[in-house]
């Protein structure tokens, strides 16, 4: 959709917004918007942008369903044994190389690595089992409720990491961006890809009202664990 402003001078270049206007000015507009007539209508009399747009999509919302079904137990305890005896071969078959590797380090050590990466791979199991009953979502919604779903134990903030909002008033967790959204920008595209594990967004917890200003919030960004 075309913003309802545009270029007084080439009448080709569309903004929402005299703020994003001089944006693209100051990023390229400035030299391309001469080199054409008002009233030129070819192709290359759109001006080249610096900026990129991303695919168009509904977004729908919907309640989650439940996590686990009631009658799925038993499937689950067969494909959870299975999944324990692939996992155990392959712990098997590096055991030859690994050996060389740890030999150096202690007990105490090598236990303390061990335990690290089963709650790892817990949180990221829970992650993915998650994501699997929704594998569209985008955006996660629970503001007041049970906190974000994580990918990994690692770079979780505290308390003390959330700054207050500028009201005073502190700030609660309302929604996070999944992973899976990547994939619908078609991000690989651009060139210089991004990434990101989940996005959690944090609001005023007394919604405080800034007229029709927007009010900044927080972000905080989890990748996958290394």
């Amino acid at each position: 959709c075309l913003g309802p402003r545009c270029c007084g001078r080439c009448r080709r270049a569309a903004y929402c917004g005299p703020e994003h206007q001089a944006l693209d000015w100051r990023s390229g507009h400035r030299r391309s918007c001469g080199q054409h007539a008002a009233g030129d209508d070819s192709a290359d009399a759109i001006p080249q942008h610096n900026e990129f747009l991303f695919p168009e999509y509904e977004i729908l919302i919907e309640p989650e369903e439940p996590e686990f079904p009631a009658d799925s137990a038993d499937d689950e305890q067969g494909a959870e044994d299975t999944s324990k005896d692939a996992k155990e071969q392959e712990e098997l078959g590096a055991a030859g190389i690994a050996d060389e590797t740890f030999q150096s380090l202690d007990e105490e050590t090598l236990e303390a690595m061990a335990k690290h990466e089963t709650e790892e791979e817990k949180i990221f199991q829970m992650f993915k089992k998650q994501v699997a009953a929704e594998p569209e979502q985008i955006v996660r919604y629970c503001r007041g409720g049970e906190g974000p779903l994580w990918v990994s134990g690692e770079n979780r903030p505290e308390e003390k990491d959330i700054p207050n909002c500028v009201c005073g008033a502190k700030r609660i967790f309302e929604f996070q961006v999944m992973p899976q959204l990547l994939n619908h920008l078609q991000v690989d595209s651009l060139g210089e890809s991004i990434d990101w594990g989940t996005l959690v967004v944090y609001t005023c917890a007394d919604s405080c009202g800034g007229g029709n200003e927007y009010l900044e919030e927080f972000i905080w960004k989890q990748d996958y664990s290394m």
